[in-house]
């Protein structure tokens, strides 16, 4: 990339040019520093300014959808927006799965996309839709950004792209839309323009932005309501969601020094933890001990959770207290049994609760013994059965036990999170997990993945099932220049479906739901020259996987299971499992 441009804005070659100039330059000046740019004409001045740009990253991908999908994965590993920019008409909706997954988890995002001036709407120029408003609700906020003009005021665009920004980060972040109007000539053909504003010179002389926002902290106080039944709670428990590394200990800390037993979700971060009072394996024990444990009063902090029988759970719970912590208004609460929504951040919230409360060190122990009960279940279970079965409970399980602590872990949608949260040990490196789980789409996976590669600059290990990588295989491209490992598990369609009341249907089950494809990923592993392997045991996996680790570079591991073979052995773990705890 050539750096060597001036770093003053305004030294364009053109008015579109300085403009285009001055808004990447305000970007970099509020943080955002990473681009994933999609080549097309109409945003050939975007392009063009992240490209001689001093400071800013591009990451480039031919497929809009997918650079829109790694720029949500590098938002969710640093917690930051990134710039997802594109040329007009269809590509921009190419953004619409990315914006809605982000949308829903409050995930920051900026979307530049390029758009034909005033006079070319509603004409009939060639690549030209309306773009105005596209993302409808799904943005937190949008502008339509004039065409570059003498009578149009630079500092009215910059402090447009400010207000973005903020909207973008304050609580509850998401997607914003700049929509940017460019006319001909888009090249950086050399014409004579004056920007005459004082205050525009002046910005350009400084390296902070035009508008400065501080963030607002959600800061509500506890209500007296909630704070005396978390004091007098005899039965407390925290489930904990989608939440960062900060926010997990913060929790921990309130919860080991009050008793209260912490049900994971593997988004929450603990739940590849072994720390007390952390219950890697509440999904099981909330599915076959339900009664025996329910609580009194339960906070959910964080975001949602993966388990349905957690959900079915705390749903029959019939806690007198149900409390929702987390900094954004949007309700978490599918069965309505919130009776608190604090919307605060953790560490404000953990410091506001009762630093004692009645919860009794045995409340606790009930909870670590079971859990220990399914542990040593699972431990025998998966080491007893015979060491040459690969079944996709034990690719999750061997994932866990086997990924470096310098990994990020990536689950797609439908079963790989499933069987993760399931099955996944509590001894292995407690690495940083991340999932689309928002609106849980299998769309993008990869892309996500290769995202928070790089943003981490580190390699990311990605479980993801064959329709999961059918939808996304172009974004096998990217990987080539950041570090993925994609465990592809090819059970020839939609295993999910196996474990629905669809499956009892089977004058429509095949092939309408189950969607049988009969390929291998072998030959498109070639074609994005991805070190490829297929093992047959587990042994064979676990060498492969070593190999892929200690090589450093991506590389596509593909599983081949049988999706009737996998729902007995995901049944017989169950019995297991219930077995364990009812002798318990």
């Amino acid at each position: 990339m050539d750096h060597s441009t001036a770093t003053n804005p305004l030294d364009a070659p053109n008015r579109t040019h300085a403009w285009a100039r001055c808004i990447i330059d305000e970007c970099v000046r509020s943080g955002v520093d990473t681009f994933f740019i999609s080549p097309g004409s109409r945003s050939t001045p975007l392009t063009t300014a992240v490209a001689q740009h001093p400071v800013a990253q591009s990451v480039l991908h031919v497929d809009e959808r997918g650079g829109a999908f790694a720029a949500l994965g590098f938002a969710r590993a640093t917690g930051h927006p990134a710039g997802w920019m594109t040329t007009s008409g269809t590509a921009v909706t190419n953004g619409m799965p990315a914006v809605a997954e982000a949308a829903q988890e409050g995930i920051p995002m900026l979307l530049l996309t390029a758009d034909r001036p005033p006079e070319l709407r509603g004409t009939g120029a060639n690549q030209t839709i309306d773009q105005v408003k596209l993302f409808g609700d799904h943005v937190r906020w949008s502008a339509d950004v004039p065409p570059p003009s003498q009578d149009t005021p630079l500092a009215s665009v910059l402090t447009t792209v400010d207000q973005a920004l903020h909207q973008a980060r304050r609580p509850p972040g998401g997607p914003v839309h700049l929509n940017m109007m460019y006319r001909k000539p888009l090249h950086p053909v050399e014409q004579e323009f004056e920007i005459s504003d004082p205050a525009i010179h002046r910005w350009a002389e400084r390296d902070t932005p035009f508008t400065t926002y501080p963030v607002p902290v959600p800061h509500a106080p506890l209500p007296e309501s909630l704070t005396e039944a978390v004091q007098q709670a005899e039965r407390g428990l925290i489930v904990a969601g989608r939440l960062t590394d900060a926010e997990a200990y913060e929790l921990l800390d309130w919860a080991r020094a009050q008793h209260w037993p912490v049900l994971p979700d593997i988004t929450s971060q603990l739940r590849l933890s072994a720390d007390t009072p952390v219950v890697p394996h509440a999904h099981h024990i909330a599915r076959h001990q339900a009664t025996e444990l329910r609580p009194d009063v339960v906070l959910h902090v964080g975001g949602r959770f993966v388990s349905k029988s957690m959900r079915h759970f705390l749903g029959d719970a019939e806690a007198h207290v149900h409390a929702t912590i987390r900094s954004a208004p949007l309700r978490v609460d599918p069965d309505h049994r919130c009776t608190h929504h604090i919307e605060t951040t953790v560490a404000a919230a953990m410091d506001a609760l009762p630093t004692r409360t009645a919860t009794p060190a045995s409340w606790n122990a009930q909870w670590q013994r079971a859990n220990d009960a399914v542990s040593d279940a699972f431990a025998q279970r998966f080491e007893d059965e015979d060491r040459s079965l690969l079944s996709e409970p034990s690719v999750a399980r061997a994932l866990s036990q086997r990924i470096p602590d310098t990994h990020a872990w990536m689950l797609a949608s439908s079963m790989p999170i499933r069987d993760v949260q399931r099955y996944a040990t509590a001894r292995g490196a407690n690495v940083p997990v991340f999932a689309n789980r928002g609106a849980s789409g299998i769309d993008g996976t990869i892309a996500t993945a290769t995202g928070i590669s790089i943003a981490r600059d580190a390699p990311t290990t990605l479980l993801i099932g064959d329709l999961a990588t059918w939808h996304d295989v172009n974004a096998l491209a990217l990987l080539k220049a950041h570090p993925v490992i994609a465990v592809v598990v090819n059970n020839d369609g939609g295993g999910i479906f196996h474990f629905l009341p669809i499956a009892e249907h089977s004058d429509v089950f095949e092939p309408h739901f189950t969607t049988p494809h009969g390929r291998s990923f072998e030959a498109i592993a070639e074609a994005f020259d991805l070190p490829y392997h297929q093992p047959t045991t587990r042994a064979a996996f676990a060498d492969a996987y070593q190999e892929a680790c200690e090589r450093g570079t991506s590389a596509l591991i593909e599983v081949r299971t049988d999706r009737a073979e996998n729902a007995d052995v995901h049944t017989q773990l169950d019995a297991h499992v219930a077995a364990a705890l009812s002798d318990m």
